[in-house]
């Protein structure tokens, strides 16, 4: 980590801390409903054995949520500590989703999980089960929202730049709630979700089949969640794809390194299968290509053109050069705000580009006396590290076609009754738990680290965006955050695996 400067260490931070917590929310996610449901089969049959199931993944629910919450909670901290300049630029968009997650989290979601796990004998089975299915939409929601927030940074609508309050600031709620980014956003984040809890159910319940125990619970769970897991693996795929989609209208350039596209080429492009990117020399070392795929998933047609890296840096260019106009004009505004009309002509024109022009404070203070060689090389910071972006992409979409081949295995076995007579299956099933985490954490990779160097996509770059602590301030914070969060991880890790142990048995909730 030789060279890291303040606002790489705050990066460093957000990423481990975001990525601590985000191992907890997507098993959150997708035990909600595996729940719901199997409470409603527990009414419906009046058999004990599904409310025997219902309590105990209950149980693993509650403690997987509770240590959610509080890596959440002291997460949302660090945008006032470490990225204050953010945090006021943006503040007027980004804090109506996130305050509205806050009391989703904190109070729908908290209260309805409250009379989960003791309204069992103090409410009929009817309305427990409307509670648990309100508990489930609830988790949902909550996710919702903080998607909306993190769908606005990757493509920023309904709001414009005052350039009297120097902040960003909200005209149209309505286009940031319905932002298509965030919406393909939060339905492939939940549908990962669900996959992570399904593939949780089935790696438990195998284990519980290879030691021969709490055989009826394992089948029926495995049952439930083959089927839940099956229709959200296919899921992930399709939304992913939509997802991807629309990258390629508004994120160009994360498109263009996740398939190391150095050069436009002639539509419909082809698919990078296996590639070995040399980003300084900006080309592939070598390649194996499937004709025609990429033109046809990215753009859904066999004539629109995908543009490539290096044809992305010139344009990246216009903007930085049309951002100086903006970037001038506010200079005069800001100068002789009584008397700049013209100024404001010039600027409402122009502002979209002025974080493009931003870009220079790496190189200089004063930007509007930067050279062109400057201006090529702030071009060029806006493509990421194609290296990683490339093959962390393909573990990604790898694990998504792996987990729709396992759950229609095990769907199959469990339909013909036979999963406990596979003990092969069951194994892989045990060692699979952990692939869920892997996939989803790398497509967070590659959805944050594919925007740099923006932390709001063209609009405020990362680096301008950090707060100006020192490094003995970030490095104390970064080592308290890392000791904290790998306690509660340790902990939970102990809890779940006591209760694991202990099965069903060990009694209700």
């Amino acid at each position: 980590m030789t060279g890291f400067d303040v606002v790489d260490w705050s990066r460093l931070q957000f990423a481990l801390t975001a990525m601590y917590h985000f191992i907890f929310v997507p098993l959150t996610l997708g035990l909600a409903f595996l729940l719901a449901i199997m409470e409603s089969v527990y009414v419906m049959t009046r058999r004990q054995v599904w409310r025997n199931m219902t309590l105990f993944w209950g149980k693993l629910f509650g403690i997987n949520f509770a240590i959610g919450v509080a890596t959440g909670v002291v997460m949302e901290f660090q945008f006032g500590m470490n990225w204050s300049y953010y945090s006021h630029y943006v503040g007027d968009i980004f804090g109506a989703p996130l305050a509205l997650e806050g009391l989703m989290a904190f109070f729908l979601e908290a209260t309805l999980v409250g009379l989960f796990f003791f309204g069992w004998d103090r409410m009929s089975k009817v309305g427990h089960l409307i509670i648990t299915w309100f508990m489930a939409l609830g988790t949902n929601l909550s996710a919702l929202w903080i998607l909306i927030a993190n769908g606005w940074m990757q493509n920023p609508v309904g709001a414009v730049f005052n350039p009297d309050t120097m902040r960003m600031e909200m005209t149209d709620f309505v286009a940031v709630i319905f932002n298509p980014v965030a919406q393909a956003k939060f339905v492939h984040t939940v549908s990962a979700g669900y996959v992570t809890g399904a593939m949780f159910v089935i790696s438990i319940s195998a284990w519980y089949l290879l030691k021969g125990r709490h055989k009826e619970l394992a089948k029926r769970s495995i049952a439930v969640a083959a089927s839940f897991g099956l229709a959200s693996a296919l899921s992930v795929v399709v939304l992913g794809d939509e997802s991807g989609y629309l990258s390629t209208e508004h994120q160009k350039m994360k498109i263009a390194a996740v398939e190391a596209m150095w050069e436009t080429e002639s539509a419909p492009a082809g698919f990078n299968l296996i590639a070995i990117p040399d980003q300084k020399q900006r080309m592939n070392r070598f390649e194996l290509q499937l004709p025609y795929v990429m033109g046809i998933i990215g753009t859904r047609s066999l004539t629109s053109e995908l543009p490539g890296i290096n044809q992305l840096v010139e344009r990246a260019e216009v903007h930085i050069r049309n951002g100086l106009v903006a970037y001038g004009a506010l200079k005069t505004i800001r100068e002789n705000p009584n008397n700049s009309e013209e100024a404001r002509e010039v600027f409402k024109e122009s502002w979209p580009d002025l974080g493009y022009a931003l870009l220079l404070k790496r190189y200089r203070e004063n930007i509007l006396q930067s050279s062109n060689d400057e201006i090529s090389k702030a071009a060029l910071d806006t493509v990421p590290n194609v290296t990683s972006l490339f093959w962390t992409f393909r573990l990604m979409v790898g694990l998504g076609f792996y987990f729709i081949l396992f759950f229609i295995v095990a769907f199959y076995l469990s339909a013909r009754d036979s999963i406990e007579h596979a003990p092969r299956f069951l194994k892989l099933a045990a060692w699979s738990l952990p692939l869920p985490w892997l996939a989803i954490e790398a497509g967070w990779f590659v959805a944050e680290y594919g925007r740099q160097p923006w932390v709001i996509e063209g609009v405020l770059p990362t680096f301008y965006a950090a707060s100006g602590l020192s490094m003995v301030d970030i490095l104390i914070s970064l080592s308290i955050f890392v000791l904290l969060y790998s306690i509660l991880f340790v902990v939970a890790t102990k809890v779940l695996l006591k209760a694991i142990r202990l099965g069903p048995d060990a009694g209700e909730l």
